[in-house]
């Protein structure tokens, strides 16, 4: 995982956090119509954040497969 890709998960996962927040807030305050619209953004950020995640660890799957192939002179990958 990349310095990019970590800040990339950092700031994601903030905004959703914000969002949660925010639809808690909505929730407490009874406003429920406002709540449903921030769950819609909430989620639609969890998706996100989620999808994002998996790219970045398919990416370090690739390269962890790319090593472990033969194909390189390095020690072979431990596994389990």
């Amino acid at each position: 995982m990349t310095a990019v890709d970590s800040l990339m998960l950092d700031a994601k996962q903030a905004i959703m956090e914000e969002h949660h927040r925010r639809f808690q807030t909505l929730q407490q305050e009874g406003r429920w119509q406002e709540a449903l619209q921030q769950m819609h953004v909430t989620l639609s950020c969890v998706t996100d954040l989620l999808n994002e995640s998996l790219r970045v660890l398919d990416e370090a799957l690739d390269g962890h497969n790319h090593t472990c192939d033969g194909s390189t002179a390095p020690p072979p990958c431990q596994h389990g």
